[in-house]
């Protein structure tokens, strides 16, 4: 809870962070944490609000009144025991999710919410630093062999939690490192890798076995993979990108914004990476979509040296407060400035690409305006082109950031055999695939989302298929 009348004496604050001209030159994280006073401040800001929203806002339930009152109280041991009953990596939440528990925070409706998801980073890095995270002894063992193909947080939550089951489990990911989008697709000044490469040593030392550049449908076959295990968890994320099939598509200089992002944190890493290098140094760079992915280029080509960036959305620039139709506890849909976004960059919205120009390589981009109709009783809006709006962009090098579709169907999925839903992603009924004994979870099945909804599937996923091979579980 913290203190009834904190949210009423304190105000918010939000995490420090290191001037725009100094974190430029690095790809290190650059957002740091306040004093423990400061911190405990902020935990008090929490009041007695009787219903707690912000439970109804997180994916994984996390007991916020609850680590909170443990922090304001100066109890940060009793505040982690809280936090890591919900959360399997609280140290990656704490550092990338959007924090929707704060926008459903009761305080935010007469005040500036608590600031939740720097509590949660706090919690567990003090944590960390006193030697409270160890890892979890397993039940006895089952004996039971399951395969959880993928890496990303769906994939290691699910191992976390059928490993503490007391099952057998075995981790395959394709590329070279364990953990998915954490390690290679979010840039290290949100998520330095060294943070995932801790967490993962702990779930080594728990006695899950991780096997890298092990692409199940390429380099392994399936058949292996049910030949040696009871069980399958596909957890291998939605991994499709959307792409922009414009005249002038093929042009050199025109990529999609994970093989940019990834080639960086190999850098960062001094890992190979293959193909032609991707660089924004001294170039034009225009990124297209207007998402988390779309800041993440313009932060990384930011720190590149790129000569400038522009970043372009499809969708009308959003309002600045909440409307009508978009009520509290809801996630606001409103104008923001990611910390990407305020290091240097030009924003445009409700602007369509049309045509990509250049001689072998791209040099213009030729867009228009559009507008959008009012959204209709089932909330769809209509786009029309505004006429005589045409203009052009330069552009030595252009990201496509426009979202993902499905996961990548050919090879694994195929080979698995198993049935798809209406928009491409694996079909499931409660986990369960069409697939006797092939289980799914994340954005593999319910499509690209939020990594604290990613680890609640897994946990969901792991629950399911331990009451499956026990008849009852005793995973929360």
């Amino acid at each position: 809870m913290g203190k009834p009348t904190g949210f009423m004496e304190f105000i918010r604050e939000n995490p420090p962070k290191a001037s725009v001209r100094k974190r430029i030159k690095h790809f290190k994280e650059f957002e740091m944490l306040p004093s423990n006073r400061r911190l405990t401040t902020q935990a008090a800001r929490c009041m007695d609000c009787g219903v707690p929203f912000c439970n109804w806002g997180c994916n994984v339930k996390n007991l916020i009144p609850e680590f909170n009152e443990y922090v304001y109280q100066g109890q940060w041991r009793a505040a982690y025991g809280a936090l890591q009953s919900t959360n399997n990596f609280p140290e990656i939440t704490g550092r990338i999710c959007p924090a929707p528990c704060e926008a459903s925070c009761c305080a935010g409706l007469v005040e500036e919410p608590v600031s939740i998801r720097m509590l949660e980073k706090a919690i567990i890095e003090k944590a960390f630093a006193e030697g409270w995270v160890k890892p979890n002894d397993p039940a006895l063992a089952t004996g039971v062999k399951i395969a959880v193909i993928g890496s990303g947080p769906a994939g290691l939550a699910a191992a976390q939690q059928l490993n503490l089951a007391g099952h057998d489990v075995t981790v395959f990911e394709k590329n070279e490192v364990i953990g998915g989008l954490m390690s290679l697709g979010i840039p290290d000044f949100k998520l330095e890798q060294e943070i995932v490469e801790r967490r993962v040593k702990l779930l080594e030392q728990e006695g899950i076995k991780f096997k890298v550049n092990s692409h199940v449908g390429k380099n392994l076959k399936v058949k292996k993979v049910l030949k040696d295990f009871d069980y399958v968890c596909l957890t291998g994320g939605s991994e499709k990108p959307r792409d922009l099939p414009i005249p002038g598509r093929k042009l050199k200089g025109i990529h999609f914004a994970l093989d940019f992002l990834f080639q960086q944190n190999r850098r960062n890493a001094n890992w190979d990476f293959k193909g032609p290098e991707i660089t924004a140094k001294d170039k034009r760079v225009v990124v297209i979509g207007g998402g988390d992915t779309g800041s993440d280029c313009v932060g990384t080509s930011i720190r590149q040296g790129a000569k400038s960036v522009t970043q372009i959305e499809i969708l009308p620039m959003p309002p600045r407060k909440r409307k009508e139709n978009n009520p509290w506890p809801e996630w606001p849909q409103i104008m923001r400035t990611s910390s990407s976004q305020e290091e240097g960059c030009k924003r445009d919205f409700a602007v369509v690409s049309q045509e990509f120009v250049g001689q072998k390589k791209v040099d213009t981009i030729k867009c228009v305006r559009v507008k959008w109709s009012k959204p209709d009783a089932e909330g769809r809006s209509n786009m029309t082109v505004i006429p005589e709006s045409e203009f052009e962009l330069k552009a030595d090098l252009v990201l496509l950031a426009m979202g993902f579709v499905h996961p990548v169907h050919e090879g694994m999925l195929t080979d698995f055999g198993v049935d798809l839903d209406q928009r491409g992603n694996v079909a499931t009924d409660n986990y369960r695939t069409s697939v006797e004994k092939i289980f799914a979870a994340g954005d593999m099945a319910h499509g690209q989302s939020l990594v604290v909804r990613a680890i609640n599937s897994g946990r969901e996923m792991a629950k399911v298929l331990d009451k499956v091979i026990k008849g009852y579980s005793h995973l929360s």
